[in-house]
């Protein structure tokens, strides 16, 4: 019964979270000067062991996580484009080189990730979606598309959630920073 209430705790409040950063997200898709949020490298801060500052040749320093195709579908449930043969690392993968902070066994269970773009773009991950369920499987970190570096449209460095049934609404072009936050204590 503690653990049902709890749980309902937590479902409004990480619901609150991801709605009040979600209000940006048509601005996102669309930029008239796109060379202006282009990003070199990505800050990972927070409540992590390890700050970190990855470049693209950094993030090529980890495991290579690829996906071969996966269509953009908006919150409508339009599909509005295609990424294809895309190449990056897990998100899962970069936050373990950081270490998120976990002072007691359950903190890891109040984390919230967030990915941030340079045009204010913001999404939020649970750390049990990257961590505990397929989902985070498929967060990838991405710098190549179609053996090439992101142009850009999309930035040096962007972020998309793969498995997503609506993958356009997590799909962060000119990503700059990961930030790792405990909501509830």
């Amino acid at each position: 019964m503690i653990k049902t209430f709890r749980a309902a705790l937590l479902i409004p409040a990480f619901a609150a979270i991801a709605f009040a950063f979600s209000g940006n997200a048509m601005a996102h898709s669309k930029a008239a000067d796109p060379s202006k949020y282009v990003t070199q490298s990505i800050a990972v801060a927070g409540a992590v062991e390890h700050k970190l500052r990855l470049s693209v040749d950094d993030l090529k320093a980890f495991p290579p996580s690829q996906v071969s195709d996966t269509p953009l579908v908006c919150q409508s449930g339009a599909k509005v484009g295609q990424l294809e043969n895309i190449k990056g690392v897990l998100l899962r993968d970069v936050l373990e080189k950081a270490s998120v902070v976990s002072k007691n066994h359950n903190d890891v269970k109040k984390t919230v990730v967030i990915a941030k773009a340079s045009d204010g773009y913001k999404v939020v991950f649970s750390w049990s979606e990257l961590f505990n369920s397929p989902l985070g499987e498929g967060v990838i970190v991405f710098f190549e598309k179609d053996g090439k570096a992101l142009e850009d449209d999309e930035g040096r460095i962007a972020l998309v959630s793969t498995k997503d049934i609506r993958t356009g609404p997590r799909h962060v072009k000119w990503l700059k920073a990961i930030e790792v936050k405990k909501i509830v204590d």
